[in-house]
């Protein structure tokens, strides 16, 4: 039991400060000013947990790495493309708006699936491997988890009180910018890893 503790208060600490300022961190206020909090959350955990699992999975059985260059590039690609289409921009009609707001299982795949590209490769998924090899694969992996979604959950709140104060176009381009941000991000470091 010690062990477990060990291992999910040394993850837990270290993925919290490897989040703060992430790139997924600011995804995660950039969600939160498009979609309600809680499938912004579920999505976020859910992706989190895969990939962690993903990570403590390699820290644990094999101790390696897995080749993430052109992982990177194709998800920085569809970052881009994430922002060209908040930059056009949906119109609904009223019945439509209805149901999206209703509707909790879009959101989620949406946030889920694009934080599930991001974090592949990502500084707190190499951090979670290393961490792995060190201590038992189940305390790092639900401390890692769990310091993660903390972290993105301060960004969640940050992002709905914009959400609630800035006029929809700044929000509207704000979010394609960072968008765009991400996708340069993601770009850069699958060409840096290829290398």
């Amino acid at each position: 039991m010690e062990g477990f503790l060990t291992a999910l208060a040394i993850s837990f600490a270290v993925i919290f400060v490897a989040e703060l300022g992430d790139k997924s961190q600011l995804m995660a206020m950039t969600f939160a000013t498009r979609f309600k909090t809680m499938p912004v959350l579920i999505g976020i955990t859910v992706a989190t947990a895969l990939v962690h699992l993903v990570s403590v999975g390699i820290g644990y059985g094999l101790g390696a790495a897995i080749p993430t260059g052109w992982i990177s590039l194709i998800a920085g690609i569809a970052f881009l493309g994430f922002g060209a289409w908040t930059l056009r921009g949906d119109s609904l009609t009223d019945d439509e708006k209805v149901k999206a707001e209703r509707s909790t299982g879009s959101a989620i795949l949406a946030v889920g699936g694009a934080f599930f590209l991001a974090e592949l490769g990502d500084k707190t998924m190499l951090a979670t491997i290393t961490l792995a090899t060190q201590h038992g694969w189940f305390g790092v992996w639900i401390g890692s988890t769990v310091g993660m979604v903390a972290a993105d959950a301060l960004a969640i709140l940050v992002g709905r009180y914009l959400g609630r104060h800035l006029p929809e176009k700044v929000i509207k381009y704000g979010a394609a910018a960072l968008f765009a941000i991400f996708g340069i991000w993601l770009i850069a470091e699958g060409v840096i890893e290829l290398r």
